[in-house]
């Protein structure tokens, strides 16, 4: 997929690129070089919701609370990680430029929180390890959805091009009516609601996008 009409020129997207980047070297550190390889250095930082309850309410080990953050970062296998990092390089830039790099850093770290504590409260007592940066992403297709809605957005090997509305809104009800096995589904829906719900609460699209050129959108 390819973003039409961005302005790549005149902004560099440094949030989003630092956090592909990071992911990529933890992607690799992780399995000590081996790409196609299973986890070994950092197996003991992924999430479980059952953990995380007990340490929330009773303790008095609170480091799975910790894993909240690192297992925004950890990844089950290339195909995992190669699909969220091109949603977040696709749809990234623009949110970043629309919010601004602190704000936008900010906001990807708390759509993973709402992401995760999506997934908790539909399954508290599941004790399966749930890793991936597809939560806070959520975040981000939530708050595009709402901000660009009629960008077009062309898919690779299709000679089609698809408004973001039509796209992401498909994207979100295939999370609510057709869950996968083995994916956090709902850490999905979490994370793309607490994206709209950011753009809402900071005021909206317009707000947002008003006396950029570059961003502003058509009708107001």
């Amino acid at each position: 997929m390819i973003e039409e009409g961005d302005n790549r020129q005149s902004f560099v997207p440094v949030v989003t690129w630092t956090i592909v980047a990071l992911n990529v070297l933890i992607y690799i550190w992780d399995r000590q070089g081996h790409v196609f390889g299973s986890e070994v250095v950092f197996a003991d930082l992924v999430m479980r919701p059952r953990e995380v309850v007990i340490a929330a309410l009773a303790g008095p080990d609170r480091f799975p609370l910790v894993t909240l953050f690192t297992s925004l970062f950890l990844h089950g296998n290339l195909g995992h990680i190669f699909g969220n990092m091109v949603f977040l390089l696709v749809f990234g830039p623009g949110v970043e430029r629309a919010l601004g790099a602190t704000r936008f850093a900010i906001y990807f770290f708390f759509w993973g929180l709402v992401a995760w504590a999506a997934q908790v409260y539909v399954d508290p007592t599941s004790m399966v390890p749930i890793i991936g940066a597809s939560g806070a992403i959520g975040g981000v297709l939530g708050c595009y959805f709402l901000l660009f809605p009629t960008k077009k957005i062309d898919l690779l090997f299709i000679p089609y091009e698809i408004s973001t509305w039509i796209l992401l809104g498909l994207w979100f009800l295939y999370q609510i009516f057709s869950p996968t096995e083995g994916v956090a589904n709902w850490a999905h829906v979490g994370g793309f609601m607490a994206g709209m719900a950011s753009v809402l609460i900071a005021g909206g699209r317009v707000k947002l996008l008003r006396g950029r050129t570059d961003l502003e959108p058509e009708t107001v």
